[in-house]
Order: C-alpha cells, then structure tokens, then sequence
C-alpha cells in the first residue's frame, strides 16, 4: 500500500507520534494507522506545511480536518476489532476514514456534501483502500440498509443522544460522538449493555461542527 507516511518530513511525524502518547494514545493498531495515514494528502494546499501538526485544519464546504490527537481518542475509545463492521458519519477529507480502515474490517462512510464525497474518494483509490463504502446523503438519518454496525463514530455534533444511530448499533456496539449546542460539546462514549441500553461515559470537551439535518448538498 502507498499510504505509508513517507511524505512526511522526518522530524515532523515523530514529534507528532510522540505527542499523541503523551496525551494519551496508546492502542498499538490506532498509532499504527496514524503513523500510515499520510495526513498531508488531507490537507488542502494552503495548510500543507501544518499537515503534521497536532491541531484541526479547515476544509472545504466549513468543515474541518481534525487534530490528530481527537482522531487517535475517538478511533480508541471505539475498541475496534479486526471483523468491525464501522458506520462513519462525516466523511470530511476521509482523513478519519482512512485511519478507521487500517483497523476495522469494513468502513461505511456517510457524506452530505458532494464535492468532499468526490474528493475523498479519489483519495481513497489512490491509496489503494478496498474496505471503504461512501455514501451521498444525511448522516443523521445513519444507513439503516446496512446496519446493524458494530461501531458507529460521529464527526459532528448532535445536539442530544443520537437515537436513530444508536438504533442502528448492534446490542453490545460501540458509539462514539460529540454531543451538545454550543461551540464546545461533550465527547461521548455509548457502549451497549446487550440488553438495548447503554452506559454512557464522557471523555472530554471536543469542538466540532454541527451535525445538520436535512437533505445532502450538492455543493
């Protein structure tokens, strides 16, 4: 596979590794993912030298890129296992996307701008991915012809438990999204108990952008 980071100045993706264990990132297969995922093919040329940069990078359409570090927490708090199938909402720059596949066995990926969507497919192909399914459409509505999924992650804020993904969840999954109005949510875990309810547990304040309802855009 070509996504190996060496695109990366060498000083620059170690400091960035080393900087993710610090704060906290320890599974293996996550740094692993990250340390392969060239960050700079995400990133639009204007931002290309903070490409190894430990901190969020606008995007097209107002989204963002995330930090590093936000994508190594979610990607771990997940507990992904190598048969995973993974329902990604917001595909973005497919930066999270391309981690997710390193780790899991198939990846779904939601996305309601088409513009991002095209863009992060070519990504995809010319990094060889094989495990990735897109879709053009409404994250919040999930993919229910899909599901059930056994991980679900969110790359935008809901402004209240997300019900309808958390319906699409298998009994003992995992969902990982940031949850609240304002500019800073609540990151959060719901790991399913087997019996259709879930023990919820908060990890840090995150900032991200909302998670709109409505029809996809063809922008």
């Amino acid at each position: 596979m070509s996504g190996k980071a060496k695109t990366a100045p060498t000083t620059d993706l170690p400091r960035l590794m080393k900087a993710l264990r610090d704060q906290g990132i320890t599974d293996p297969q996550v740094l692993a993912a990250i340390e392969k995922t060239p960050r700079d093919l995400f990133t639009p040329d204007l931002f290309k030298e903070r490409s190894w940069e430990d901190s969020a990078l606008p995007i097209a359409c107002g989204q963002t890129i995330s930090q590093p570090y936000i994508v190594g927490l979610m990607t771990q708090a997940l507990t992904i296992e190598p048969r995973s199938r993974v329902l990604e909402i917001g595909t973005g720059s497919g930066y999270q996307t391309t981690v997710l596949s390193h780790v899991s066995r198939l990846v779904y990926t939601i996305e309601r701008y088409r513009t991002l969507m095209k863009e992060a497919e070519a990504r995809f192909h010319k990094l060889g991915l094989t495990n990735v399914i897109t879709k053009f459409g409404d994250g919040g509505e999930g993919w229910a012809e899909q599901a059930p999924f056994d991980r679900i992650m969110v790359t935008a804020a809901a402004e209240d438990d997300p019900k309808r993904l958390l319906s699409q969840l298998k009994p003992n999954g995992v969902l990982v999204a940031p949850i609240g109005k304002g500019p800073v949510q609540s990151l959060r875990r719901y790991a399913g108990d087997g019996k259709g309810g879930f023990k919820v547990e908060a990890l840090c304040d995150v900032r991200f952008v909302p998670l709109l309802d409505g029809v996809a855009r063809d922008q």
